[in-house]
């Protein structure tokens, strides 16, 4: 399982480049894909050598790759960026070798996971470590990825998340209820236009917004574990806020309580309308 460049060619590794020249086949997720990366190292590999294994024939390009392997072949598995089997083609495939007490030889290299946390600087390296979780992509439908962030809310881990550029507005909108959580935006990791920020989760929209050349390429996400600071202040502004509710029409009680504990209107808006449905179920 041999990774590759996510951005810029450098970034190939030594042992990776041994290895593509001595496989009998290069199994790929995009064969024109791979043929171009090749041939920008000087390895002009014969179409018959490269095998397509992506995640619409997976499972039955696993087999074809079993019975090479029983015959003595090397076969090397590239996706189009990155390490196989993180977000990407690859991991039914070791599941099959492995069912088939066949060796998966892991190869490191480039992973835009570990790279947009190596620069966010958020894990916890004090007493209490509680390491990160990679979440990956959140779900398209509002109302499930509303829910699945309300699950991410509290969470004292790192989480990671990727999202595509067209759908890249929407999430930071629906991260907007994290409110001063720190959120790191990264880029076009290891490519010409890379960017990489850090900002209040509630801001991040905003941020996208102002500058339409920063909506374009593929984007890492790196929430920050939720503090016991963040805790005693949202515990603090929903102390207020459920007092404004309970003499004040929901817009003039988010208003005032924005005013009072600096939190975010949005984040406070939903907030409020979360006590106004936990209040009316409780007195069904």
């Amino acid at each position: 399982m041999l990774a590759t460049p996510i951005g810029n060619l450098a970034d190939i590794s030594l042992r990776a480049l041994y290895v593509l020249q001595l496989v009998d086949t290069i199994a790929c997720e995009d064969t024109r894909h791979t043929q171009t990366m090749l041939r920008s190292y000087g390895l002009d590999r014969p179409a018959a050598q490269l095998l397509a294994v992506h995640q619409h024939n997976e499972a039955e390009a696993a087999q074809t790759i079993v019975a090479r392997l029983r015959q003595g072949q090397r076969i090397a598995y590239v996706s189009d960026a990155g390490t196989p089997g993180v977000s990407d083609p690859g991991a039914r495939l070791c599941a099959a070798l492995q069912a088939q007490e066949l060796r998966c030889i892991p190869l490191p290299g480039p992973s835009s996971i570990t790279s947009a946390i190596s620069v966010a600087g958020c894990l916890p390296i004090h007493e209490q470590q509680h390491g990160f979780v990679f979440q990956g992509f959140l779900p398209t439908k509002s109302t499930e990825r509303h829910a699945a962030i309300q699950a991410l809310q509290h969470d004292m881990h790192c989480i990671v998340l990727l999202e595509a550029p067209h759908r890249i507005i929407d999430l930071a909108q629906a991260l907007a209820v994290l409110g001063e959580r720190p959120l790191t935006l990264a880029r076009e990791i290891s490519k010409q236009f890379e960017q990489i920020t850090t900002l209040p989760a509630q801001d991040a929209a905003a941020w996208l917004q102002a500058d339409a050349q920063r909506c374009k390429g593929e984007f890492v996400l790196v929430l920050h574990p939720y503090t016991s600071q963040q805790n005693s202040d949202t515990a603090r502004s929903t102390h207020i806020l459920r007092l404004l509710l309970a003499e004040l029409p929901t817009k003039t009680a988010v208003k005032l309580c924005a005013e009072i504990t600096g939190a975010s209107r949005n984040t406070l808006y939903e907030q409020a309308l979360q006590l106004k449905d936990a209040c009316k179920n409780n007195s069904l």
